[in-house]
C-alpha cells in the first residue's frame, strides 16, 4: 500500500501537543494498521487488532491512549498511586521499549509515564509511583501483581487499558495473573480497552469477548509471514565452518549492526568468547543475563557501541532497534514463531535487511518447515571460500 492511500496523522483531530511530537519523529502517514483503527480508537471505540511486528501497532495504541488522556484533564481529587492508563506486555525489553515510545510522544505533555516491571528494583519502582501522580503504567504482568497485592497501586480510576501481544502473554502463562489485573479496572463499559495479538487461536479470542465491549476487529494481513525488505539466505556448511563463517561474515564493511541467534544460552557465551577472542566488539542478550545489565546491553548495541549482540529468543520478540543491517541465525531455531520473529529484527520501517542462516547436518531438516511457514522457498547455497577460511590468532 503506497503513502497515498493511507491516511496522514494531520486528518485526526489530535492534541497540538502530540501532533508536535509526531511531527519530531518524522512520522506524516500512518501505516496501515493505524489508518484503519484510529478513527474508531480516537472515537473511543475498544478495538481487537492483529498485527506483526513492526508494523505500528505500538503508536497506534499510545497515540490513542496520549491522545485520551490529553482530552480528559484528570479528576481534582486524584491520589498518588492511581493510574489514568495501563499498558501490559509480555516481557521486560518490550515494556521499557514502550514506555520509551511514549516519552517521545508524550514529550510536550505533562503526562508522567511509569514502567513497573521484574528483575528491577521494586522500591525504587515504588517511589517512582509515589513520587508524584501518574498518567501511564506500562508493565508486565507479574511485577504488576505485586504492586496490586500490596495496595502500592490501584487500578480503579483506569480509562485505558492496553494489553499487547496477548498470544505471547497466553504461551507465558500469564493468563491468570491477567485476569487478576483486569478484575481490579473498572468494568468493561466504563474503560476503553485495546487488544492487540500477532494470531487470533480461539484462546485469544475467548479472552477479546470477556475483557472488551463491542470491539471493531481489525487485521492487517502480511503480504508475506516474513517481510518483504528482508533478504534471507541459507548457508549450507558442517558444524565446524559454523564459527569461521561467522568471524567473516562479521569483518565485511556493510556487517554495521548484527544480531546473532543461537538456541540455547551455552552457544550464545560461548560464541561471545570466541568473538571477543577475536577482538570483535559484542555483547550477550539471554534470560540468565540481570535487567539492568540487559538495558545497558541494548542501549549500547542501539547507540553503536556494540557492533554484535549474541542473543537467545529472549530477543527475538518485542525488540525494537532500527537499522540493524543483518541477523545470523548461528542455529536454526525449532520452532518456526521464532524464525519469523528473528529475523523481523531486520528490515523494519521500510528499511531493507539481510537474514542469513547456517544450516548443517544437525539442523538443515528445520528447513521445510521453516519455508512451510513463511510461504516461500529459502535460497540454500554453500558460502563462498573466502568466508570459511580460519580466523587468524585462533
Amino acid at each position: 500500500m503506497s503513502d497515498t492511500n493511507l491516511a496522514t496523522f494531520n486528518q485526526f483531530q489530535l492534541s497540538p501537543l502530540l501532533q508536535r511530537a509526531i511531527a519530531d519523529l518524522g512520522f506524516s502517514h500512518c501505516t496501515p494498521i493505524q489508518s484503519q483503527v484510529l478513527h474508531f480508537t480516537l472515537a473511543g471505540h475498544d478495538a481487537i487488532g492483529r498485527a506483526q511486528t513492526g508494523t505500528g501497532k505500538t503508536a497506534a495504541f499510545l497515540i490513542t491512549l496520549i491522545n485520551d488522556l490529553l482530552k480528559l484533564p484528570p479528576s481534582e481529587d486524584r491520589y498518588l498511586g492511581e493510574t489514568r492508563a495501563l499498558v501490559l506486555a509480555p516481557t521486560r525489553e518490550l515494556a521499557l521499549q514502550i514506555a520509551k515510545d511514549a516519552e517521545a510522544l508524550a514529550k510536550y505533555s505533562k503526562l508522567r509515564i511509569v514502567t513497573l516491571v521484574g528483575g528491577m528494583d521494586y522500591d525504587k519502582q515504588k517511589q517512582q509511583l509515589y513520587s508524584d501522580y501518574v498518567d501511564i503504567v506500562v508493565a508486565t504482568p507479574g511485577r504488576l501483581i505485586d504492586f496490586v497485592e500490596q495496595k502500592a497501586i490501584y487500578l480503579d480510576q483506569l480509562d485505558v487499558l492496553v494489553i499487547d501481544e496477548a498470544d505471547r502473554l497466553l504461551d507465558m502463562g500469564f493468563i491468570p495473573a491477567i485476569k487478576r489485573i483486569v478484575r481490579a479496572c473498572p468494568p468493561k463499559t466504563h474503560r476503553q480497552t485495546l487488544f492487540f495479538s500477532a494470531t487470533f487461536n480461539q484462546d485469544v479470542l475467548n479472552l477479546a469477548d470477556q475483557w472488551l465491549f463491542n470491539p471493531v476487529k481489525v487485521e492487517i494481513e502480511p503480504a508475506q509471514v516474513t517481510n518483504e525488505t528482508v533478504q534471507q539466505v541459507v548457508y549450507i556448511v558442517s558444524a565446524e565452518q559454523k564459527y569461521d563463517l561467522l568471524y567473516n561474515l562479521i569483518q565485511l564493511d556493510n556487517f554495521e549492526r548484527v544480531i546473532v541467534f543461537a538456541n540455547r544460552r551455552d552457544q550464545v557465551r560461548r560464541l561471545a568468547d570466541m568473538l571477543k577472542h577475536h577482538r570483535i566488539s559484542c555483547a550477550v542478550l539471554s534470560g540468565e543475563v540481570p535487567q539492568e545489565k540487559r538495558v545497558k546491553t541494548l542501549e549500547n548495541f542501539r547507540e553503536g557501541r556494540v557492533q554484535v549482540l549474541v542473543a537467545t529468543d529472549v530477543a527475538g520478540r518485542g525488540i525494537h532497534i532500527d537499522d540493524v543491517s543483518h541477523v545470523i541465525n548461528f542455529t536454526l531455531p525449532e520452532q518456526t514463531d521464532d524464525y519469523v520473529h528473528r529475523i523481523g529484527r531486520t528490515g523494519r520501517g521500510g528499511a531493507s535487511g539481510v537474514s542469513i542462516s547456517f544450516a548443517c547436518e544437525d539442523d538443515a531438516f528445520l528447513i521445510p518447515n521453516l519455508e512451510a511457514a513463511i510461504g516461500r522457498k529459502l535460497d540454500c547455497t554453500h558460502p563462498p571460500a573466502e568466508l570459511l577460511q580460519k580466523p587468524r590468532g585462533r
